[in-house]
């Protein structure tokens, strides 16, 4: 992708929330850096300080953490117009306990804290932007702690198909099981059973 439509879409993805001039959106594109991840590499390992928060223009990532079997947890999947990253360790540079590995081959636009802190004191309206992001992910994370606690693995299945259409035929069943906290056999019986519903 070029650098315009990656531009285009950061720029649309901000302007839903704030505005901004011309002159500051070439002051908040001059901040950015520009990152491509390789299928089935990393884009941060846990031990690692998180440096970037990272806005995809291109791909597929996961998100996930491994238990003490090394049996991975998947908390979610980033796609285009998708920011992810590790907040707290972000915002603490405390060490992040999430991977975030490529599914595809991945484009992103990251911003490093230096320059965070940067874009606050040049337009403090990001502070709003940021603000509403950081929203929108814990109400996103509370509802799917709730989504774990209430609803059925073929419930879960569902809701995740409704919400993300379009991510459900981009990631492998393996990963889905993952992310829905069940074995593969089980999501290829759950896949089975809602298919001829």
């Amino acid at each position: 992708m070029n650098d315009k439509e990656s531009h285009r879409l950061i720029l649309n993805n901000i302007a839903r929330f704030i505005d901004l001039t011309d002159l500051e959106k070439q002051k908040y594109l001059s901040l950015l850096t520009e990152i491509e991840v390789k299928k089935k590499s990393f884009l941060m390992q846990a031990g690692e300080v998180t440096k970037y928060e990272y806005y995809i223009t291109k791909g597929c990532l996961k998100v996930y953490t491994l238990d003490e079997d090394g049996t991975p947890h998947i908390s979610m999947f980033a796609v285009e117009d998708y920011w992810t990253g590790d907040m707290a360790s972000f915002i603490t540079k405390e060490p992040t306990r999430y991977f975030i590995k490529a599914t595809e081959n991945s484009e992103l636009l990251g911003i490093s804290r230096s320059n965070y802190d940067l874009l606050f004191q040049e337009i403090p309206k990001f502070e709003r932007f940021y603000r509403i992001l950081y929203q929108r992910s814990l109400i996103n994370y509370i509802r799917r702690s709730n989504h774990g606690i209430s609803l059925s693995a073929e419930e879960r299945y569902i809701a995740f198909k409704k919400k993300y259409p379009t991510i459900v035929n981009r990631i492998t069943q393996k990963d889905l099981a993952a992310y829905i906290g069940i074995t593969p056999e089980f999501m290829s019986k759950i896949i089975t059973k809602v298919n001829r519903m």
